[in-house]
């Protein structure tokens, strides 16, 4: 099992078992957990424009996710700036290298598009960094809510703008001390 932390990468190969399930109130509405092994899979906003596939095998299994959902209280109540959480988030490399790279983005702070693309390598690869994005199966802890626009405007995301302007909000409140 691989722990990821905000510097390290998120695993990517095929997992297979019984998925854990959870549904959690934050103050961004109810968040829907997933897990495989002890790795958390999934953390999914409802009405989300990309919802969870296969969800309906999923068990019930709240025991599974203390550790996780005693960090999201940390996080939303201002008192984590950074998740200690095994994660295991499938997609193609080019997409776990975009994650990545969202775990590099510095709590409180946001990159353009067009610094992510830099960070996987492809100065030009905008777009594709976008849908990658977008694909994120990990919310918040894998913070594609650090990802704006090249002119500072808040653009696209898949749990609703005005999540990720409370997101990036509270962390901006956090770092100056004001949560």
């Amino acid at each position: 099992m691989t722990t990821v932390t905000a510097r390290s990468t998120v695993t990517g190969s095929t997992v297979t078992g019984t998925i854990l399930t959870t549904t959690v109130a934050s103050p961004i509405g109810p968040l829907t957990l997933a897990s495989v092994d002890g790795e958390l899979t999934g953390l999914h906003m409802a009405n989300a424009a990309h919802p969870p596939v296969g969800s309906d095998g999923w068990v019930p299994g709240r025991a599974a996710f203390k550790n996780v959902v005693d960090q999201l209280a940390a996080y939303f109540a201002g008192e984590l700036t950074e998740f200690d959480i095994p994660l295991h988030a499938e997609g193609t490399e080019f997409q776990r290298r975009v994650w990545d790279g969202l775990r590099r983005i510095p709590y409180g702070e946001t990159w353009s598009y067009a610094d992510l693309a830099g960070y996987v390598g492809n100065a030009k690869a905008c777009r594709a960094v976008g849908l990658a994005n977008g694909r994120n199966p990990i919310a918040v802890i894998v913070p594609c809510h650090r990802v704006i626009g090249a002119n500072g405007t808040l653009t696209g995301y898949g749990g609703g703008l005005d999540r990720k302007a409370w997101l990036l909000d509270h962390e901006r409140r956090v770092r100056k001390g004001l949560a």
